[in-house]
């Protein structure tokens, strides 16, 4: 989109206002009203849905040009490749669970860690989980069951493990190469997952380094209790270590992915946990269980093509652009757009879809490298995903664990777990210290972004190559 081409018109961002009003407006209904996961009864795909329909109401052209536009923007590489991913890494996801080594994976942290130092410890294993797996709220489902019946026998704070293992959940999501919130944030800016993951790193790390040592010495439980015995295989951890380290090595993701899946699937089934029918079946429901995401980025991808062709974008900047000053303030901006998105959407993948493209046009406009917008898309989106108190991972924790106590005389609610959510609260003073200390963006130094092609320096002679042929 060139903006000095394209008339501003704020009108034109009506569609996304639908969509927040819709989507929180029915969330806050029923949340009054004391229904279980209020924010998740109205499906967002279904929200975004009528924001379409409402932009193609709006501006000019027939109904056939508009279409025209949608497709655009639907069938963008960017958008077609953050789909492919997103189903592969649900496949992964289905099929590593399914053979058991999710399950494995918990009991093996929970069995090498001593019990005075559980605390730290189930943060530890959900930060693993969260960056093997890619997913905060399976992290949660899986690992807060165990958590919470070891931490009511040996006398912990629940509010506090629970706050441990959704913190740790979090860091995982943030960082891992599968996750949809790293997908979202990497193809809508355009830039390379790991090179995301170098900047997003040294924010993340020692935000988490010092929520372990917090946890260090509030998390002593009263009395040192033996766990008892959790049985695991470590063969069956074998194909979320592949994942993780592969896509470390700067291995191409889909390859990483298909490679995870036939790893989880052939040791499966040498243990006899998956025949070559159940496999299949797990690839399958591993890619329905991405159809939300997946269609509400397909939807997104082409809203946002006919918000900015009718001037949209334009206009959110030049009213932006008031505010901004140079680099700094426009990372502010742009770190207040994720968390202001996250708040009405109650989503942190959502968050990123909508404002991603919005974030790109201010990234150029005032030349942040998109590594940076990337990392600040999903470290903001991710803060306030674990601070609300309608957000998903909250609500699955406290309902998980209320479902676990055996005490009938104990439970808890999501406000309970806000004061204790300590990585979340941490990483939100490393992620401003980062914009106006500029100390994780040696990768953005070291090979600046040329915005003549896109791309990192590194990678012009590649595009040239590309658009040659």
């Amino acid at each position: 989109m060139e903006t000095n081409k394209t008339k501003s018109s704020g009108l034109a961002l009506l569609p996304f206002l639908v969509f927040i009003a819709i989507y929180l407006g029915a969330g806050l209904i029923l949340q009054a009203k004391g229904e279980d996961m209020a924010f998740y009864q109205f499906p967002s795909v279904t929200a975004m849905f009528l924001a379409v329909l409402t932009a193609f109401f709006m501006g000019e052209g027939s109904i056939n040009e508009k279409f025209s536009i949608f497709a655009k923007g639907a069938a963008n590489e960017n958008v077609l490749t953050m789909l492919m991913i997103y189903i592969l890494a649900g496949a992964f996801a289905s099929v590593a669970a399914a053979m058991g080594g999710r399950d494995a994976t918990v009991n093996l942290g929970l069995s090498i860690i001593p019990v005075q130092f559980l605390v730290a410890g189930i943060f530890i294993i959900s930060a693993f989980m969260g960056t093997a797996t890619g997913t905060s709220v399976g992290t949660v489902s899986a690992i807060i069951p165990i958590a919470v019946g070891v931490g009511e026998k040996v006398g912990l704070s629940l509010p506090l493990v629970v706050g441990a293992c959704v913190g740790g959940a979090l860091f995982g999501d943030n960082l891992s190469m599968i996750s949809d919130t790293t997908i979202a944030a990497t193809r809508t800016q355009g830039c390379e997952m790991r090179d995301k993951f170098r900047v997003n790193f040294l924010i993340a790390l020692p935000a988490a380094i010092l929520t372990i040592i917090v946890l260090l010495v509030v998390g002593q439980p009263d009395t040192i209790t033996e766990i008892g015995d959790l049985s695991f295989s470590i063969v069956k951890v074998i194909p979320y270590i592949a994942v993780l380290v592969l896509a470390l090595a700067g291995m191409n993701v889909f390859l990483v992915l298909v490679i995870g899946i036939f790893c989880a699937g052939i040791i499966g089934m040498l243990y006899g946990d998956l025949t070559i029918f159940t496999f299949a079946q797990n690839i399958w429901t591993g890619f329905t269980n991405m159809n939300e995401v997946f269609f509400l980025a397909l939807f997104c991808g082409g809203l946002s093509e006919m918000i900015a062709h009718n001037g949209g974008i334009v206009w959110l900047i030049e009213k932006l652009g008031k505010m901004m000053k140079g680099q700094r303030s426009a990372q502010i901006g742009i770190a207040a757009l994720a968390s202001a998105t996250d708040c009405a959407t109650a989503n942190n993948t959502v968050a990123i879809i909508i404002s991603g493209n919005i974030a790109k046009d201010m990234s150029r406009e005032y030349k942040v490298d998109p590594r940076r917008t990337a990392s600040l898309l999903d470290i903001f989106s991710c803060v306030f995903q674990g601070i609300i108190p309608y957000g998903a991972q909250l609500l699955i924790a406290a309902a998980l664990t209320n479902a676990t106590l055996t005490n009938a005389g104990l439970s808890i609610t999501p406000v309970d777990v806000v004061p204790y959510m300590w990585y979340c609260w941490i990483l939100a003073i490393f992620g401003l210290l980062s914009i106006f200390f500029p100390y994780a963006d040696g990768i953005c130094r070291k090979d600046p972004w040329n915005w003549e092609y896109d791309v990192a320096e590194s990678s012009v002679a590649e595009r040239k190559h590309i658009i040659e042929q």
